[in-house]
C-alpha cells in the first residue's frame, strides 16, 4: 500500500455551466504556464489529448486509464502524477465517470523556455558529480506517487493560477523552478527505489547499496560518505539536493519499506520486526512508522492480512 499526498481539489464545475460531459475544461493561463482543469461525468474511451508544451497532470478525484507512448495502459488515481513530453499524444478512458462519480484532473502546461533556463542554470550552478551526469527530465520515468513535497509545490500553483494577486506570475515562475527541482528529485528516488540500483554514474550509488545492505543494522553518516569517498558534509550537501530529502529521512525510508514487507507476515511480531530493521527501541520504531504510514505497525499488518 503506498503512500501517496492528494492534492487540493477545487470545487466541481456547476452543471448549468458545463460545456461538455466529456473533459470539460476550465483554463486558467500564466505568462510561463497554463493550468487546465478537466472533469469527467459519463463513461468513455480513448479520449484523446495533446498538449504543445510538456504538461504535469495530477488526478483529483476518480479513475482514468491511460493509454501512453506504447506502454500497457494503467489505472490513474488520486495521489498519482504523470509528466507526459510535448507533442505527445495521450489517449484515456474513463470507466467508472458519471454525474455521481466524475473524474476531475489537472493538467499544468509548463513554458519550455522555464525548463530549459531552470535546467541550464542547475548544471551551471549546481553540476553534478561525473561525466555527462546533467540535471535533467527523465521522460521514462513519468509516472509516480506524489510525495509531500511534490504535492505542495503542485499545490502552490494551483493556488496561484486561480488567484487573482497582482505578483501571481512572479510567484509561479519561481515554484515551477521548484516544481521541476522536485519532478527530478522525485523521479532519482524512484530509479533508485528498485531491486537493482541502475544509476551507476551517480556517486551516491555505492552509499545507496550500502543502506540496502545493512538495512538490518544502524548505519551512520560516516560510513555512508566513505563510500562515496566524499567528506561527510560535502556527501549530506550532496545526497539532500540529489534525492530531495536527507540521508538519515532515506534510511529511515528503507527501513520502513522493509518492515512493511515484513509485516506482509501476519504471524510476525512487532518486536521483531523492530528489531529486525535496526531500531533498538520497539516504542521508538512504533512511532516513526506512524508518522510516515499514518497507522502503527500492528494496524498496518491487520490491513494488509485482510486486504
Amino acid at each position: 500500500m503506498p503512500n501517496k499526498a492528494l492534492l487540493f481539489t477545487p470545487q466541481l464545475t456547476h452543471e448549468k455551466s458545463l460545456k461538455t460531459l466529456v473533459e470539460n475544461r476550465t483554463i486558467f493561463s500564466l505568462n510561463h504556464c497554463e493550468l487546465n482543469i478537466f472533469e469527467t461525468y459519463q463513461e468513455s474511451e480513448l479520449v484523446p489529448l495533446k498538449f504543445n508544451d510538456l504538461v504535469v497532470t495530477s488526478m483529483l478525484r476518480g479513475k482514468k486509464v491511460m493509454h501512453l507512448f506504447e506502454d500497457p495502459s494503467f489505472d490513474y488515481l488520486p495521489g498519482e502524477t504523470v509528466i507526459v513530453p510535448q507533442n505527445t499524444e495521450m489517449k484515456i478512458d474513463f470507466p467508472e465517470a458519471s454525474k455521481d462519480n466524475p473524474t476531475q484532473c489537472i493538467a499544468l502546461a509548463i513554458d519550455n523556455k522555464i525548463i530549459t533556463d531552470t535546467l541550464d542554470f542547475l548544471n551551471e550552478k549546481y553540476p553534478k558529480v561525473g561525466k555527462d551526469n546533467l540535471w535533467k527530465l527523465d521522460h521514462e520515468n513519468y509516472f509516480f506517487y506524489n510525495n509531500v513535497e511534490l504535492a505542495s509545490t503542485i499545490n502552490k500553483l494551483i493556488k496561484e493560477c486561480m488567484g487573482s494577486s497582482l505578483t501571481k506570475d512572479v510567484i509561479a515562475d519561481l515554484t515551477l523552478q521548484e516544481l521541476i527541482i522536485r519532478i527530478i528529485q522525485t523521479q532519482t528516488v524512484k530509479r533508485f527505489d528498485t531491486n537493482h540500483v541502475i544509476d551507476s554514474n551517480s556517486p551516491i550509488t555505492p552509499s545507496i547499496n550500502f543502506i540496502r545492505e545493512n538495512i538490518r543494522e544502524s548505519i551512520n553518516l560516516k560510513d555512508l560518505s566513505d563510500k562515496a569517498c566524499m567528506s561527510t558534509t560535502s556527501f549530506y550537501r550532496y545526497f539532500k539536493r540529489e534525492m530531495g530529502m536527507s540521508p538519515i529521512e532515506y534510511i529511515l525510508n528503507e527501513k520502513i519499506k522493509y518492515a512493511k514487507k515484513l509485516l506482509s507476515n501476519p504471524t510476525i511480531q512487532i518486536n521483531e520486526v523492530s528489531y529486525a530493521t535496526g531500531f533498538e527501541d520497539c516504542n521508538y520504531f512504533i512511532r516513526i512508522f506512524k508518522k510516515y504510514e499514518g497507522v502503527t505497525p500492528k494496524q498496518y499488518q491487520l490491513m494488509n492480512y485482510t486486504s
